[in-house]
């Protein structure tokens, strides 16, 4: 590969190439410790004598922005390049719009120490440890000699139709969604999803209803959009249907397992949920994230397969069944809003990556996926049954457990005598001390004072990693009193 450098004429040769290499040099653009090409092969690239590169490489030697390494050749001092500060801006055209997004908080994209406690009680992270590499190695070898069979060019913006048809399957026989690989658009996960729904449906001003507490990513993608968003209430039985108000054209709800409370919606509150859309003529958001985990009770119906009149958006995900870092989920959608979904993502990224689509398909019909879901049941359901155990035992005297029936995450509210008196932002921090993470829930609160509590993801934690770690936080809760 060759270093551009751009010669013009033939006057000031090695002031020229001195110029320009002290430029790259100070924008970064030839980063600390590159090598340089040596100068007889780099005269020869540029069509000039090596005395004149020589030149230019000494007069960078003498100011210290290169060095020679004997045997080596010529690099970039180590602190040669410019140190990174606040760069000269000029005045924006749309610069209130980049003030808009820059000044955005996003309390879920994890900051530096965030999963790096030894106990680790973050959300929404599977157990890294169970993920099926053989398997999944497999499945990607396949698509990549299925790749090589190809022609190389670009796929359908709604995903492969073998994936298409493999989660239809594995979405109705495990949901109980009524569907078809026609209906199915492959995502780069479910916020992707999300973000191509809110595309399709919210202009400026857009009523747009959501549980609170509730998911924050959600939240600031619609008002990205320009929604005016909504903040409805929970209860035990979920969202409070009779709270959304007129002219609310969208409804984002996570009915299986409320996030971040944890409870499930009641079937009658779903069905009040649908008769109210339709009312509306909304659509509503079925954020089905992690229901695939579940420890009691009966199975409920999903929204989508109860819906008789096409009001619903099912949005799915991988990212709690395998990994977040393959970026693979999935909506099913009404045909018109399906699409429209799909030319937005057209236009926004042509299509999910073909090789690991492709792998996904051969990993469920394979059946990998189910005895994948069901080995990750059988670790998770011992876990949060040691949690719900020392919750209820010397963990009660501060806080009380939300029921749930599925998903990987559980809340743990201050008790109504406890929540003045527990100082949440100290308690984090007194874990952290002592390598426990926790997160409380205050970031999932926008349009309402927020609970004192901790949400308790237990993926990410191992069995026998819950006592020890739930006996230092007991020990910081004491220390508190």
């Amino acid at each position: 590969m060759e270093l551009h450098v751009v010669i013009e004429g033939d006057k000031d040769l090695a002031g020229q190439l001195y110029r320009q290499l002290k430029e790259a040099i100070r924008s970064g653009r030839l980063a600390a410790g590159e090598k340089l090409p040596p100068s007889r092969l780099f005269a020869q690239q540029l069509g000039l004598s090596r005395k004149t590169v020589s030149e230019a490489y000494a007069r960078l030697s003498f100011e210290k922005l290169l060095t020679g390494r004997v045997g080596s050749g010529t690099f970039v001092a180590e602190d040669a390049a410019r140190k990174p500060g606040a760069a000269a801006t000029r005045a924006l055209a749309g610069g209130a719009m980049v003030e808009h997004w820059r000044g955005m908080s996003t309390p879920l994209r994890h900051p530096a120490p965030a999963g790096s406690a030894r106990y680790e009680y973050i959300g929404g992270a599977p157990a890294r440890d169970l993920f099926p590499h053989a398997d999944w190695r497999r499945c990607m070898l396949h698509a990549l000699r299925q790749g090589a069979r190809s022609r190389g060019l670009y796929g359908e913006a709604e995903g492969l139709p073998e994936l298409r048809d493999a989660i239809a399957r594995h979405a109705s026989f495990s949901r109980g969604v009524r569907c078809v690989a026609a209906d199915i658009l492959v995502t780069n996960g479910a916020q992707q999803a999300l973000d191509l729904v809110a595309r399709v449906l919210v202009e400026p001003g857009s009523t747009v209803a959501m549980e609170e507490p509730g998911y924050p990513p959600a939240r600031l993608l619609l008002a990205g959009q320009g929604a005016k968003v909504v903040g409805i209430p929970v209860d035990g039985e979920g969202l409070v249907v009779e709270r959304i108000p007129d002219g609310t054209r969208l409804i984002y709800v996570t009915p299986a397992h409320q996030f971040p409370l944890g409870m499930p919606m009641s079937e009658a509150r779903r069905k009040a949920l649908l008769k109210r859309a339709d009312e509306l003529g909304a659509i509503v958001i079925e954020d089905d994230y992690d229901s695939e985990f579940r420890y009691e009770g009966r199975p409920a119906d999903s929204l989508h397969g109860m819906d008789a009149n096409g009001r619903v958006v099912f949005v799915g995900t991988f990212s709690k069944t395998l990994a977040p870092d393959l970026r693979l989920g999935y909506l099913l959608a009404p045909p018109d809003v399906l699409e429209a979904a799909a030319t937005a993502k057209y236009l926004s990224d042509c299509h999910t990556a073909t090789p690991a689509q492709s792998a996904l398909a051969k990993f469920i019909a394979d059946g990998d996926l189910n005895r994948h879901i069901r080995r990750c049941h059988a670790a998770y359901a011992p876990r949060r049954e040691r949690i719900v155990r020392r919750f209820a035992e010397d963990l009660s005297p501060w806080f009380e457990l939300v029921p749930i029936s599925a998903g990987i995450h559980m809340a743990a509210l201050c008790r109504p005598e406890k929540g003045d008196r527990i100082d949440m932002d100290q308690l984090v921090r007194l874990a952290r001390r002592v390598d426990v993470g926790l997160y409380p829930l205050a970031p999932f609160f926008h349009f309402s004072p927020p609970r004192a509590g901790l949400m308790l993801g237990f993926g990410a934690i191992g069995e026998a990693d819950i006592d020890p770690s739930l006996d230092r936080v007991r020990d910081v809760l004491l220390q508190m009193e």
